[in-house]
């Protein structure tokens, strides 16, 4: 891991109500991601999660406190360009943010606007669609293509801008799990063979489980921060406030309230299955 790519430090947001009051939505959060890593970012709606994510590229600026991207503070309005191109946005709907009628113009947009000269640009759109899958899709029409499809065709005009960090806000929430299961392995590729740093939100435990790192976001305040396995080990924390777990975690967590021997921190179907066979080979007092 590289230093830190974004720096929080004591942010505090509100949305303006009327009457000049706010709505508080972040309660003086403080986070660093280091540059090359991979972060889901989790929380219920209302949690505060996607409010925090829109601070990283400053479409969003702290009522208080400071975010800093690549060193530059996104309270200075003058360099909100260069706070963009290093790092960019994925959002939800992939048809909010597709803009031409095929694929590789829409790739090519954000270059275009860069100013780049036609040749760079080609060779960005091709790079940027190689890695995340749909180079072969590049002469289609967006419309024709899956909700998964259009989603990495999003990804990869992100890509184009070659952005050093990607926050994606609840990319998979309206795909299938096909479609889900394509968007993580692009979102993973890019993070382990080109070291983008990648900023999850979701709320798919199985996806957070995918990451370095989990930050769980809960009335505005961050609850707990760590790996995948030593967050998800906090069952009952998460379940208090909401959220579930790995289904997998879950299953050995209530195993062992009903007092089978099982090892805590069990975050796969593979670790779960490996845990209930050694479990039965033990035999009749594996539980008690």
């Amino acid at each position: 891991m590289g230093k830190e790519i974004i720096e929080a430090q004591n942010v505090v947001f509100g949305y303006p109500l009327e009457g000049g009051r706010k709505s508080p939505v972040l309660r003086d959060v403080s986070l660093s991601v280091a540059e090359g890593s991979f972060i889901a970012v989790l929380g219920h709606n209302g949690s505060g999660k996607s409010t925090f994510a829109k601070h990283f590229n400053g479409i969003l600026t702290p009522d208080s406190g400071t975010v800093t991207v690549c060193g530059i503070d996104t309270a200075q309005e003058d360099r909100l360009y260069d706070i963009r191109r290093q790092a960019g946005m994925v959002f939800q709907n992939p048809d909010n943010q597709i803009v031409a009628t095929i694929v590789e113009e829409d790739v090519a947009f954000g270059p275009e606007n860069l100013g780049l000269l036609p040749d760079e640009i080609r060779r960005r759109v091709d790079k940027a669609l190689t890695a995340v899958g749909m180079a072969e899709y590049m002469h289609h029409a967006p419309h024709q293509l899956s909700g998964g499809q259009k989603q990495r065709v999003a990804i990869a005009g992100v890509i184009a801008m070659t952005p050093r960090c990607i926050i994606l806000d609840e990319p998979t929430a309206m795909l299938d799990p096909q479609g889900r299961r394509e968007v993580m392995e692009a979102i993973k590729k890019l993070n382990q063979e080109q070291g983008i740093t990648i900023i999850l939100i979701t709320h798919y435990m199985e996806e957070a489980a995918q990451a370095d790192r989990v930050v769980v976001m809960n009335d505005g305040r961050i609850l707990l921060d760590g790996t995948p396995r030593e967050v998800f080990s906090h069952v009952q924390e998460l379940k208090d406030v909401g959220l579930d777990v790995p289904q997998a975690t879950e299953l050995c967590w209530r195993l062992r309230q009903e007092g089978c021997n099982l090892p805590e921190g069990i975050l796969t179907e593979e670790e779960c299955a490996q845990a209930l066979a050694q479990l039965l080979e033990v035999g009749p007092h594996a539980c008690h």
